[in-house]
């Protein structure tokens, strides 16, 4: 991978929150361009390892570099929608107001959206279809329509990256499937798009996979990484699997749950 092809370049990077260590030393990149899924179990340090690409938080030790420049520079280009977006409850923020605050980055507080800008906007609602949604707030909203929003209010910062925790979990088929084009698309407009899951076969499907354990486990193209081996390093020896062969990653499985209950589990 040349450099003008690396979005992200980490090397023995440490991460935590007060000094609990999240991710342990862990070199990797991340290619621009590409779609990037960030893939463990709960607990793994994904999230993390998107708050450190985002600037939310420092290294605790090593380096990382987005576009050769520290995290959160205002350079980076790096547009970072969240799991969840805190407003508080009844706050009476429109879907439309909601996706122009993903100006902000460029405007601050005191300078006027241009004609472009309110494009800018327009288009992100099209395209996570919430344009039909513009008056309404967002607390009178689905889940699902919100996540949409969020997604809208990513793509209206002007990005070069998009960075994205967990996107598609519990959502609706109309919104699942209008975040996973914008996934696709965004790659084929040329920026980069990062995404953790839970989803096995969603990352198999990325360009490049990290795999996390409380460290990065492994990265590169999702044949190389996705390997049965890593896999168990990554979620334990003996790795469960459905009596069909397909793999589980549920945070909340209870194994011994589920055999009570007839659940046919077993060590693959």
């Amino acid at each position: 991978m040349t450099t003008d092809n690396i979005m992200v370049e980490a090397s023995d990077l440490v991460l935590g929150y007060e000094r609990n260590i999240a991710v342990k030393p862990s070199s990797f990149t991340i290619p621009h361009r590409k779609v990037t899924t960030i893939i463990g179990p709960n607990g793994s340090g994904k999230s993390t390892i998107l708050n450190a690409i985002a600037g939310v938080i420092e290294p605790l030790s090593g380096t990382i570099r987005v576009y050769g420049e520290k995290p959160g520079s205002r350079h980076s280009q790096v547009s970072y929608v969240m799991q969840s977006l805190a407003f508080p409850e009844g706050t009476p923020i429109t879907v439309r107001e909601a996706v122009a605050m993903g100006l902000y980055p460029k405007l601050g507080w005191f300078r006027r959206p241009t004609a472009e800008d309110r494009d800018r906007v327009k288009l992100a609602m099209e395209r996570l279809k919430v344009t039909h949604l513009a008056h309404r707030h967002l607390d009178e909203l689905s889940g699902g329509q919100r996540q949409r929003v969020y997604v809208a209010q990513g793509m209206t910062q002007p990005h070069e990256a998009l960075l994205l925790d967990e996107p598609l979990t519990g959502l609706d088929m109309v919104s699942a499937r209008t975040i996973d084009d914008i996934i696709h698309t965004e790659r084929d407009r040329g920026h980069a798009v990062v995404l953790t899951t839970h989803d096995l076969e969603e990352a198999r499907a990325s360009d490049w996979v990290i795999l996390m354990a409380g460290h990065v486990v492994a990265h590169g193209p999702p044949q190389e990484v996705l390997t049965r081996r890593n896999l168990e390093v990554a979620y334990g020896l003996g790795s469960l699997h459905h009596t069909d062969g397909s793999f589980i990653d549920d945070p909340h499985l209870d194994v011994e749950h589920d055999h009570e209950h007839g659940r046919h589990l077993h060590p693959h």
